[in-house]
């Protein structure tokens, strides 16, 4: 943002700092890594320096990040990738494989407003803040296998994958119904009857097999992905910002329909299928 609006707006007497790059960069440095450079902003996930892995801790503070990135204006376009050869969690092969951590995660002892502050709240916003908070275009280099959430890289403007990525959505092959985001990026990109087939089996799509149903926009060798994810972010940048802002916002306008429509309604099957089966059960 230019300093001079700055200004403008501390003179008008209303004016509250934006988030700053250097506080929110080493906020969030449990779960990502940030660089940024000429306004473009990259966000590599991790955990403990490696692979990024899933569990409620991340669940919380990813929708929080997308807030603040959101919210500051030096931020021009948005790269996120992950670490090693893997998007998030371990290399899955088999929707057996699939549940383990699923499993895992939902097996632990939660407390007491598990159900309303996890399973709602924070399932909600985790796509909302992505969608609904982020003004700026939006890159995904998916660099590997994943055991879950890709629908953040599906939800970016652009998603480019290396040849050894998957998507998969992994619920009901974990007891657990598909309803918390990544069931809607497939029913709107793959449309309705693939993606029930892969809701139902778990079965993980292939990098090539993502290019040919338009998951992805390029397929690339791991050591080209991220290059070719800042040559598009730079060429992004030549365009005027206004420009590339509203280019953002017609790309997403899709998925701020299907959200608003949509989001709600499956986390509340999920959710209830998973207390329901816990009090019945």
């Amino acid at each position: 943002m230019p300093q001079e609006l700055d200004e403008w707006h501390a003179r008008a007497g209303g004016y509250v700092a934006r988030p700053a790059f250097e506080t929110y960069a080493e906020k969030y440095s449990r779960y990502f890594v940030m660089r940024r450079r000429d306004g473009i902003i990259e966000l590599r996930m991790h955990t403990d320096g490696g692979p990024a892995r899933f569990d409620f801790a991340v669940h919380n503070a990813w929708a929080q990040a997308w807030q603040e990135i959101g919210n500051d204006p030096d931020n021009e376009v948005l790269i996120l990738t992950g670490t090693g050869d893997q998007w998030l969690g371990i290399p899955e092969t088999t929707a057996a494989d699939a549940a383990e951590p699923a499993n895992e995660l939902m097996n632990n002892p939660r407390p007491k407003d598990f159900a309303y502050e996890h399973a709602y709240y924070d399932a909600t916003k985790l796509l909302e803040n992505f969608v609904f908070g982020i003004d700026i275009p939006t890159i995904a280099a998916i660099n590997g296998p994943s055991s879950a959430h890709t629908e953040f890289a599906l939800l970016c403007d652009i998603t480019l994958a290396t040849e050894t990525a998957t998507i998969i959505d992994p619920h009901l092959p974990a007891g657990v119904a598909p309803g918390d985001g990544q069931q809607l990026t497939l029913q709107e990109l793959l449309g309705t009857k693939r993606a029930a087939y892969h809701l139902y089996t778990g079965k993980p799509i292939d990098a090539r097999q993502a290019l040919e149903l338009g998951l992805v926009n390029e397929v690339l060798p791991a050591d080209r992905l991220l290059p070719r994810a800042w040559e598009l972010a730079e060429a992004i940048m030549k365009a005027p910002r206004t420009a590339r802002r509203f280019t953002h916002a017609i790309a997403q306008r899709p998925w701020k329909r299907r959200l608003t429509q949509d989001l709600g309604f499956g986390i509340a099957h999920e959710m209830y299928g998973i207390h329901a089966d816990q009090l019945l059960g």
